[in-house]
């Protein structure tokens, strides 16, 4: 006999032991093999474990927990699976830049420091303007493409092409009088 139900990434099922009776759980999960392009062209297979090992060298020593560190390294698997069987290395890596940023900023300029190769001073003081220039979406919001973030002060949401403020004063009216 068999239970099965969705969890999510796996397919849950509860079984019962033919010889003893007793039941149990199992997990399936489909393995995708997903193969990672190098700078060089080299192609190699993608690992979860050597991602998590590559932010927690990032984030060593930072206010970020393991449980943050595992829960984005899942998540950026997902989005790694969801992207085909083949993906850019570059693509990993500011997955993984961007989300130790919204975790810990100076995590990500560590991650960045070692994954952008930066050769100096002046470029780690770029990458440090570009984290204050380009605001991180919070855990609740979506990253959004583009120049501006809605939350940001620069934002051109709510005004008009010429930039000025289209608030207006909304007063309450009452019904228009019957003739």
């Amino acid at each position: 006999m068999s239970e099965t139900r969705d969890a999510g990434d796996a397919v849950r099922r509860r079984r019962e032991c033919g010889g003893c009776g007793n039941r149990f759980t199992t997990y399936e999960r489909a393995e995708a093999q997903v193969s990672v392009i190098k700078r060089d062209g080299r192609r190699e297979r993608f690992d979860t474990e050597k991602l998590l090992g590559g932010l927690e060298r990032a984030a060593n020593k930072r206010p970020v927990s393991s449980e943050q560190l595992g829960q984005l390294s899942e998540s950026i698997a997902a989005a790694v699976r969801r992207s085909g069987p083949e993906v850019e290395a570059s693509q990993i890596g500011d997955l993984a830049e961007r989300g130790l940023a919204a975790l810990d900023p100076v995590s990500g300029i560590l991650f960045a420091s070692v994954y952008r190769n930066l050769g100096d001073l002046d470029e780690m003081a770029d990458t440090v303007q570009r984290y204050k220039d380009s605001p991180l979406p919070g855990a609740d919001q979506l990253a959004l493409d583009g120049d501006s973030v809605p939350s940001d002060a620069k934002s051109n949401i709510d005004r008009s092409p010429l930039g000025k403020s289209r608030r207006v004063a909304h007063t309450r009216r009452g019904h228009a009088r019957q003739p």
